[in-house]
């Protein structure tokens, strides 16, 4: 069983000034692709179930379960977390069922009411040794949200640190979510210096790495430059779902009169696979310039 906690993978990829993979489960056969590319990869990976796809799923346990029973068996290094979850009881959910890390999402909210709220679910997290994401600066796209111009103050980060006891801070910097296409420009000098704010920031003098959600629209030139940067953990969902859909696509379109499903989900997994180990080398500066 190799099922870890994102504390030990995050802060690994963070001391070694790499990058480590956090990409989004929709289904079975996401999650057993993401473990696929992780062997293929030879390299941990995060597994994140969002808020959206436990409503998808009716809730989060039946997702939850089986995204879990597929990280044990895996050979190499895996990780289960809660992504963008912005109902703390969903937290509480997650913290029940056995899941290393969560992130609660307040970048939506004022300073204020996400700083009171973020530091209780860490309160309730930390109790039972459960690391915490935090989001300060809300990163555009989610849900239809458009921010191009929203950008995470490197003081406030560390002032948000304090008052909250976040172990790991998505940041806004350039990205958005639910890209098509991968042309979003990261500002990479304000990632030092929010790096740098952050340094010996968290609890015992620890640094609290960054995390940059909305990969799909980066480019691998930049992602890469982001990680030397400071980026440390590198969140993927919509680049990845492409893979999937294209694969189901060219199937479907050579057989169609195909029905039984497992015919056309199988090349999609193995899509996803491949491109998500490419990925992981990327993202720990493996096949980057």
């Amino acid at each position: 069983m190799t099922l870890v906690s994102a504390r030990d993978l995050v802060h690994d990829a963070a001391r070694r000034g790499t990058g480590v993979g956090a990409f989004n489960v929709i289904h079975l056969e996401t999650a057993e692709a993401l473990v696929a590319a992780s062997a293929q990869a030879e390299l941990p990976v995060i597994l994140q179930i969002s808020q959206n796809c436990a409503d998808y799923h009716g809730g989060l346990e039946p997702i939850a379960l089986a995204t879990l029973a597929v990280a044990r068996r895996a050979a190499t290094p895996v990780a289960v977390h809660l992504d963008h979850a912005e109902r703390p009881d969903l937290v509480d959910e997650a913290l029940a069922l056995g899941f290393g890390s969560v992130m609660f999402d307040g970048g939506k909210l004022d300073y204020d009411e996400n700083v009171a709220l973020t530091a209780q679910v860490v309160e309730r997290a930390h109790a039972v040794d459960v690391y915490v994401e935090g989001e300060l600066g809300e990163v555009g796209g989610k849900d239809g949200a458009h921010a191009p111009g929203v950008r995470t103050d490197p003081g406030e980060a560390r002032a948000f640190v304090a008052a909250t006891g976040v172990d790991a801070l998505a940041v806004a910097v350039g990205s958005s979510h639910a890209m098509l296409d991968r042309s979003a420009a990261l500002d990479l000098d304000l990632i030092a210096r929010l790096r740098e704010a952050l340094r010996g920031a968290g609890a015992e003098g620890a640094d609290v790495p960054l995390v940059l959600h909305g990969s799909s629209g980066v480019p691998d030139d930049t992602i890469a430059a982001a990680v030397r940067a400071g980026m440390t953990k590198i969140n993927v969902s919509t680049h990845l779902n492409g893979f999937f859909t294209r694969a189901i696509r060219e199937r479907l379109a050579e057989d169609p009169r195909l029905v039984d499903s497992r015919k056309y989900l199988a090349p999609a997994r193995d899509a996803v696979a491949g491109e998500a180990a490419r990925l992981l080398r990327l993202f720990a500066l493996q096949d980057a310039a």
